[in-house]
């Protein structure tokens, strides 16, 4: 795939709606991998889905937890996957073979999970009413100091776009830089609404490209920040905002928010409806509005790596939002015409003649008919897809999943050949109790947390019912029961 070809020069953001894809199962949130490749949902039945987004096909199902999927993560090279569901465990899951690594027990319900970006070895945990908590693969725990002054537990965290950091935010607005090594702080500031009152932090996005990262306050103000300016303002700092975006018309509250691939749009999710706003983050001035079918409740919202293509969550199913394609052919052929219908074409002298017996002959002939070496081996690394300051970008990365071919219809003489074999291989087998390999159990580690809170609901199981009965309490899977395949269609304007 040249990535250079899919530039546009034109706006770098979705404008329309592109279908749906139809886990069967009730879709929850999703995520994507580093590259765009392959898209992960999270299911209320608690399977993870995996699409192949170059097919729009399913690659791969795990039937993961036995409750509702609430949060997914990949980890840098795509080979691992860390997921969280509401019965309070997270689990670390080999992409390729399907089975689980790891498994951890909290005391709590988890909100977020998400895997360190340069490091396999440890994954940030966001518990319900608790501290953050940095939890390394072999089962060790480290909690994130809060802030003493505040004693809030209302606390957001993620990891900046390289992993040397920790921010973390709480219900009274206070933001915290920690080193993800050793813990200690390193700024500090408060989100302010006019010159008093604070507001809560309900979450924390970074960019994937350049030092931006946004905080979505309840006072409904998504606020853009420089982290350098922040790291430079220090402890009790008061670093201005790149950029506060609002719907000053509704006073819409976001239930989700994302940048762009490149870092120069942020794209939020109303938590009133299916709607997504798009900003321009150099300007401040709002792109565009995608409405979805109205009645329907926004769950999560992730933009693609390195494409101008977004994916929602609502009702159960994932929407796509794209560009309108316009083929324009005469752009790549300047002498290329669209004909309305056949025209006899009259061919010129020698134009198609094997060798032009009127060519005149040039002194350099002998150098042209030399053969010249064409290297195809090597494989140039993409600006888009490496960073320039890590050699580990060039190792091997999952990008897509093996899948095996479906044949509808076979050949009356396929598999003759191996019908001597496949009937001594079932002789053996019902020899056999067990014919079929069993699979390895995952280490479990149960992480002790302090005062953790007891009997709380996760915010899936807490949210009232909605309209489009896509409610997430884990009794149901599948399909929400008034939902037919042929009521999918365009969202409504």
């Amino acid at each position: 795939m040249n990535l250079e070809l899919l530039e546009s020069f034109g706006q770098n953001y979705p404008e329309e709606f592109d279908g749906v894809l139809d886990c069967i199962s009730v879709a929850v949130t999703c995520t994507f991998n580093r590259l765009g490749t392959l898209l992960a949902v999270g299911c209320n039945d608690g399977r993870i889905v995996f699409w192949d987004f170059l097919t729009r096909g399913i690659a791969k199902v795990i039937s993961a937890h036995v409750h509702p999927v609430c949060c997914v993560s990949f980890n840098r090279r795509g080979y691992k996957l860390v997921s969280a569901s509401i019965d309070n465990t997270v689990a670390i899951w080999d992409i390729l073979t399907g089975e689980c690594d790891q498994k951890y027990r909290f005391p709590s319900p988890i909100l977020k999970v998400q895997f360190h970006p340069r490091d396999d070895g440890q994954f940030l945990v966001c518990p319900m009413r608790h501290a953050a908590v940095l939890v390394t693969v072999d089962g060790g725990h480290r909690i994130i100091p809060p802030e003493e002054e505040d004693n809030d537990l209302n606390i957001v965290a993620s990891f900046d776009r390289r992993g040397d950091h920790i921010y973390t935010g709480n219900g009274r607005g206070k933001v915290l830089v920690l080193c993800s090594k050793t813990l200690e702080n390193k700024a500090s500031f408060k989100v302010t609404q006019g010159t008093t009152s604070v507001t809560a932090i309900k979450t924390i996005e970074f960019s994937r490209r350049g030092n931006s990262f946004l905080l979505n306050s309840a006072d409904r103000i998504i606020r853009v920040y420089d982290s350098k300016t922040v790291l430079e303002c220090g402890k009790d700092g008061d670093p201005e905002p790149l950029q506060r975006l609002q719907d000053l018309v509704n006073k819409t509250t976001w239930k989700k928010c994302c940048f762009s691939g490149d870092g120069e749009y942020v794209c939020a999710g109303s938590a009133r409806q299916h709607a997504l706003y798009i900003w321009e983050k150099s300007i401040g001035n709002i792109v565009k509005i995608l409405h979805g079918t109205k009645g329907e409740l926004l769950l999560d919202v992730v933009w693609h790596p390195l494409r101008p293509i977004i994916a929602s969550v609502a009702s159960g199913v994932v929407s796509i939002w794209s560009q309108t394609q316009v083929e324009n052919w005469s752009a790549f052929a300047p002498d290329f015409k669209e004909l309305d219908e056949n025209v006899e074409y009259e061919e010129r002298e020698s134009e198609f003649d094997l060798e032009d017996e009127d060519r005149s002959i040039t002194p350099d002939e002998k150098k042209q008919d030399e053969d010249i070496e064409v290297d195809v081996t090597s494989i140039e690394p993409i600006a888009a897809c490496y960073s320039s300051d890590e050699e580990e970008d060039r190792k091997e990365q999952l990008l897509f999943l093996p899948v095996a071919p479906e044949i509808e219809e076979p050949e009356d003489t396929w598999g003759i050949e191996g019908l001597d074999s496949l009937e001594t291989g079932r002789k053996s087998g019902d020899s056999k109790e067990n014919s079929s390999p069993k699979k390895k159990r995952p280490k479990t580690y149960d992480i002790q947390l302090e005062n953790p809170p007891i009997n709380e609901l996760h915010p899936l199981l807490a949210s009232k019912p909605s309209k489009d009965k896509s409610t997430y309490s884990g009794k149901r899977a599948g399909r929400p029961p008034n939902s037919k395949k042929g009521d999918r269609g365009k969202p409504g304007k």
